[in-house]
C-alpha cells in the first residue's frame, strides 16, 4: 500500500518553528511597540561601529592573518589550527585568556604564534592576547582542535551590525578577557562581576562622570544583596552553636575597592569606560550597549508573555502561544537578564526533559544565544533525545543554509526528529497540524515512513501513531497507522 498524499516535499519540519506558530496562537497578535530610541547624543550605528572597529583592530588583523597564511588557500593547514590540551599549549599565557578555560582549548599554537608576530610586528604574547579577543568577539570560531574564521571577519568591512554583535560578545566577556587579580577568594570576584551590570546601569543613567567612591558604596550595597539572598535559615531544631572561625578572604570583611578597580579597568581595556581622576564614565559605546540590554529587559517585563523573572521550562512553555517573531523577542529578553553561561545550562536541561515542543523551543532560543552556546551544544551531540536539535544548530552555526541543514542528519536521526516534533504537535498542536505534519517526512512512502519509526526506538511513537491515526482522514491509511502502533505496542515487527 502507497501513500495517498504527494511525496514532492523535503523535511521541513525538522526545526519546530512552526510549532511555535500552531494555529491556537495565530490569533494571538502581541501589540506592537514602537522601536525605542537610544538616549540623546547617542551616536548613529555607524559611527558606533567604527569605535568598535577601534577597539577590535588588532584582534580583526590576527584573525585577518591567519586566515590567510594558514586556511584554505594558504601554505599551511585546511583549516587554521589550534592548540588543544591533549596536543599542548602555548606558553605562559594560554589558560589565563583562553575562553576554553583551564585547559587551554583554542589558543594559538606556539608556532603560529611565532610567525605571526614577525609577519606582523608584534611579540608573540601580543599575538596571543589578540587571537584570544578575536574569540571572544567572533572573529575565530573553534571547533574542536581546530579553528577558523568566524562569519563576523567575513562581514566586517560591510555590516556595522556585525561589528556592534562582535563587540557587545567581547564586553561581555569582559571579566574573562582580564582575569580577577590574584590574592582574592573566587567568590568575592564571582560576587563582583554578578554585581557589575548595576553598577554599569547606575553609570548610563547618569550619564556623565561618576566618582569611585559613590561606585564602591553601590558595588558593596549590591554584594550584600547577594549574600543576603544566597542565605539560608533552618527551620529545624537548631545545634548549639559553634565557635565562629576567623574572617578569610571571601568572607564579608573582604575589601572590595581592588576588586572594584580591577573591574574598572577591566571594563576601560574593552572600551566600555574611561577611568580618570578618580572618576568613571561610560564611552558612547559601553553607554549604548548597557542602554539596549536595559531596554531588552524593560520589554520583557512589559511583555504580554512577561517571562524574565521565569525559569527556563516555563519561559518557553510562555513563548511556545507566540508567534516565532514575539518568541525571539523573548527569548533575547530573558537572556539579557542573565549570564549567559547559566542561561544555556537552563535551556539544555530544559531541553533534556519531556516535552518535546520545550525541546525544541530551547533550541530556537540558543539560536539567539549564538556562538556563546557552541561549546555546551557540541557536548550534547552524543545525547540521543538532543542529538539532532544540536546537529541542526551547529551545521546553521557553521554556516549552513537553515533550508537545507537537515542535510546533515542521517535518516535514523532524521526519523527521530519526526517523531519527536510529531509529539509535540499531537500535545500542543491541533489534528489538521499532525496531518500535515505527515507530509514532512524525508520516507517516501508511508509503509516505509512506519517500518523506520518502528526501528527508531523512540519513546513517544505508539503515542504519536496513535494520535496520527485517530486524525487522518483516510480510514486505510489510518488503519495502517492503528497496526503499526499496536505491532510498537507489543513488540512484533
Amino acid at each position: 500500500m502507497t501513500s495517498r498524499i504527494p511525496r514532492d516535499s523535503r523535511l521541513r519540519l525538522v526545526r519546530p518553528r512552526s510549532l511555535a506558530a500552531a494555529p491556537r496562537a495565530m490569533t494571538q497578535r502581541p501589540a506592537r511597540r514602537p522601536a525605542p530610541r537610544p538616549p540623546e547624543g547617542t551616536p548613529a550605528p555607524a559611527e558606533l561601529a567604527r569605535m568598535a572597529r577601534a577597539v577590535l583592530a588588532g584582534a580583526a588583523r590576527v584573525a585577518r592573518w591567519a586566515d590567510t597564511t594558514l586556511g584554505p588557500g594558504g601554505d599551511g593547514d585546511a583549516r587554521i589550527r589550534a592548540a588543544t590540551a591533549a596536543g599542548g599549549t602555548s606558553d605562559g599565557a594560554s589558560g589565563s585568556t583562553s575562553g576554553g578555560g583551564a585547559e587551554g582549548k583554542g589558543t594559538l599554537s606556539d608556532d603560529a604564534a611565532r610567525r605571526a608576530a614577525a609577519e606582523l610586528g608584534l611579540t608573540p604574547d601580543q599575538v596571543r592576547a589578540d587571537w584570544d579577543v578575536a574569540r571572544l568577539a567572533g572573529l575565530v570560531e573553534v571547533h574542536g582542535g581546530t579553528a577558523r574564521p568566524g562569519w563576523r571577519l567575513r562581514a566586517w568591512n560591510r555590516d556595522d551590525s556585525a561589528v556592534l554583535r562582535g563587540w557587545v560578545a567581547f564586553f561581555d566577556a569582559w571579566s574573562i578577557a582580564h582575569p580577577g587579580p590574584d590574592g582574592h577568594e573566587p567568590s568575592a570576584v564571582a560576587e563582583v562581576v554578578s554585581a557589575m551590570p548595576q553598577v554599569l546601569s547606575f553609570l548610563q543613567l547618569s550619564a556623565g562622570p561618576v566618582p569611585v567612591p559613590q561606585l564602591l558604596d553601590l558595588l558593596e550595597q549590591r554584594v550584600t544583596e547577594l549574600r543576603t539572598e544566597r542565605c539560608e535559615i533552618s527551620y529545624g531544631p537548631r545545634p548549639e552553636p559553634a565557635p565562629e572561625p576567623a574572617p578569610g578572604p571571601g568572607t564579608g570583611d573582604t575589601p572590595l575597592a581592588p576588586l572594584l578597580d580591577w573591574a574598572l579597568h577591566a571594563l576601560a581595556a574593552v572600551g566600555a569606560l574611561t577611568c580618570g581622576d578618580g572618576q568613571a564614565t561610560l564611552t558612547p559605546l559601553g553607554s549604548w550597549a548597557v542602554w539596549v540590554k536595559l531596554e531588552q529587559i524593560c520589554v520583557a517585563a512589559q511583555s504580554p508573555a512577561g517571562n524574565i523573572e521565569q525559569g527556563a521550562e516555563d519561559m518557553l512553555r510562555g513563548c511556545g502561544r507566540l508567534r516565532p517573531n514575539a518568541a525571539r523577542a523573548e527569548y533575547r529578553a530573558w537572556l539579557a537578564a542573565r549570564p549567559v553561561g547559566s542561561a544555556v545550562t537552563e535551556l539544555l536541561a530544559a531541553a533534556r526533559g519531556e516535552d518535546a515542543l520545550l525541546r525544541g523551543l530551547a533550541f530556537e532560543a540558543l539560536r539567539v544565544v549564538g556562538a556563546p552556546a557552541e561549546p555546551d551544544v557540541r557536548a550534547v551531540v552524543d545525547e540521543t533525545p538532543l542529538r539532532p536539535y544540536a546537529l541542526l544548530w551547529l551545521a546553521e552555526h557553521d554556516g549552513h543554509d537553515p533550508e537545507d541543514a537537515h542535510l546533515v542528519l542521517t535518516r535514523e536521526e532524521a526519523t527521530w526528529l519526526w517523531v519527536d516534533t510529531a509529539a509535540a504537535v499531537a500535545d500542543h498542536g491541533e489534528a489538521p497540524l499532525l496531518v500535515r505534519h505527515l507530509e514532512s517526512a524525508v520516507q517516501p512512502t508511508v509503509p516505509a515512513l512506519l517500518d523506520e519509526v518502528r526501528a527508531v526506538g523512540h519513546p513517544r511513537t505508539v503515542q504519536v501513531l496513535v494520535a496520527l491515526a485517530a486524525a487522518h482522514p483516510d480510514p486505510a491509511l489510518a488503519k495502517a497507522v492503528r497496526r503499526a502502533a499496536f505491532q510498537v505496542h507489543t513488540g512484533r515487527n
